[in-house]
């Protein structure tokens, strides 16, 4: 599978690392050469050093020919805005972001993008674990914070 994956922070770094490490074809885009330090000497995944906002920069990673783009960035317009533009502009059909905001998380799933909120993820685990509850899905954890929300209003 081809993977581009912008960000190389600590999500983004982990996650080229352990597909490279499969075998697949992974593509990282970081604006920051000290983040790609990240990855290591031995990574094996293609580098394009740029701002993924940039069509340009996109062009360079060849998303146009990607399988898969993940957003995880810390900033969650930009990995919103990207992901539409590879899945719009170059189209990518699998898309993901990372989105901190999970209000912001859940308008976009509507549209079909894969969007994950670690803090909603990290505490509904958390819950299930404490309450000695078998673990969910990604999507039932995505359900977190309208459970959340409805608790507040209440």
């Amino acid at each position: 599978m081809r993977i581009v994956i912008m960000g190389c922070g600590r999500t983004g770094s982990i996650l080229a690392l352990l597909m490279s490490h499969a075998g697949h074809q992974v593509t990282v885009i970081e604006k920051s050469q000290d983040a790609l330090l990240r990855l290591g000497k031995r990574h094996g995944c293609a580098i394009v050093v740029g701002d993924g906002l940039d069509e340009d920069t996109l062009r360079r990673a060849e998303v146009e020919r990607a399988d898969a783009f993940i957003a995880c960035t810390n900033g969650d317009n930009t990995n919103l805005m990207v992901v539409q533009m590879a899945r719009e502009l170059f189209g990518v059909q699998r898309v993901a972001a990372k989105v901190n905001d999970p209000v912001r998380a859940e308008a976009y799933r509507e549209y079909g993008i894969l969007t994950l909120t670690g803090g909603a993820l990290l505490a509904g685990y958390l819950r299930d674990w404490l309450l000695g509850n078998p673990t969910q899905n990604i999507e039932q954890y995505n359900q977190f914070y309208p459970e959340l929300k409805q608790l507040l209003e209440d």
